[in-house]
């Protein structure tokens, strides 16, 4: 029996996944080392070296992608072991510091069985943290799969990728609000200073949300090219210039979400956070996209641009082969 051609595109597109996703596996250990450190660097104001780090990391990153990719021709593969392996280099860089530096002579004294106590209580707050995250991040890959079941999937996911590229790319302004409300906020409460973390919270909320305007006018004037940066397919052009409102409501948004976060992180209030994500998302977020989207057939509105697609056949090269 022939798959219909959305189901044959999905089937594609996992396996396409499954690729990418096994040169990702050394990089979720690194996870795992790379936050404690990078808090227990911010938690003492230290927040240059890593900066320094992770731009040399970068640089690095480029070059060895562009090497595996188009000169190894390792494909997906080579993209996903090299991201695993950049990790991996901020990691070490991190703890050499932490050996090296006078400035952390005092705070890290080396391993020791102290590390275990209050374990259970760290563990209970940091489970709801994990929660609190993985919530949100999960959402997000939940309406990669949904965009998948509508019509025309290809371009629904297409279009949708290159959206949620920007996205990810502006959210990093917001990460490091977040990082910054919830250190500060904890110190501030931590010495005592109930007024100057409330202080804080305004600034960094007014700040992050400044920046967001900024960023979702920049996206919304550049919405008829700025898919070009990430392919060179006219119908995808379109169709991303037609999600850009939605998309700049989001990065506003944006602005303020994941800061107040980091305020309820800084104020131990995780669990609270875990609830609040599971409202929203998947109660209320994640029913209404699928009504909106199959039943008022809203989710199609990237359909618009596939008359396009039969009168110019688009012929598009990947730019990294799948191996």
């Amino acid at each position: 029996m022939v798959e219909p051609p959305a189901q044959n595109f999905i089937t594609n597109q996992m396996n396409t996944t499954a690729v990418f996703v096994y040169g990702l596996i050394p990089q979720i250990f690194a996870y795992a080392v790379n936050f404690p450190i990078q808090k227990f660097l911010r938690s003492q104001r230290i927040v240059t070296p890593s900066a320094y780090i992770s731009t040399a990391t970068l640089v690095v990153h480029l070059l060895l992608s562009w090497l595996a990719v188009y000169k190894l021709d390792m494909g997906l593969i080579g993209a996903s072991l090299v991201l695993s392996l950049s990790w991996w280099i901020m990691v070490v860089a991190q703890l050499v510091y932490i050996l090296i530096s006078d400035k952390c002579k005092q705070t890290w004294t080396g391993l020791s069985l102290l590390a275990f106590s209050g374990l259970w209580e760290f563990l209970k707050l940091s489970t709801a943290s994990a929660v609190m995250l993985c919530l949100e991040t999960w959402y997000f890959q939940i309406l990669v799969l949904v965009a998948g079941l509508l019509k025309n999937p290809e371009l629904a996911l297409d279009s949708l990728a290159v959206c949620m590229a920007i996205n990810g790319l502006l959210f990093m302004v917001s990460v490091g609000f977040n990082a910054a409300a919830s250190v500060r906020v904890s110190n501030e409460l931590g010495a005592g200073n109930p007024k100057s973390a409330a202080f804080a919270v305004i600034i960094v909320n007014l700040v992050s949300f400044i920046v967001a305007i900024i960023e979702a006018v920049v996206v919304l004037a550049l919405r008829d090219v700025i898919s070009y940066a990430f392919t060179s397919g006219e119908t995808v052009a379109n169709a991303v210039s037609d999600l850009c409102p939605f998309l700049a409501v989001t990065l506003v948004l944006n602005g303020i979400q994941p800061v107040l976060s980091g305020v309820a992180v800084g104020c131990g209030w995780q669990a609270f956070v875990a609830y609040v994500n599971v409202g929203c998302y998947y109660v209320v977020g994640i029913p209404l996209g699928c009504l909106l989207g199959f039943k008022f057939d809203l989710g199609a509105k990237v359909e618009i641009s596939r008359s396009r697609l039969d009168k110019w056949e688009e012929k598009k090269e990947p730019l990294m082969k799948n191996r």
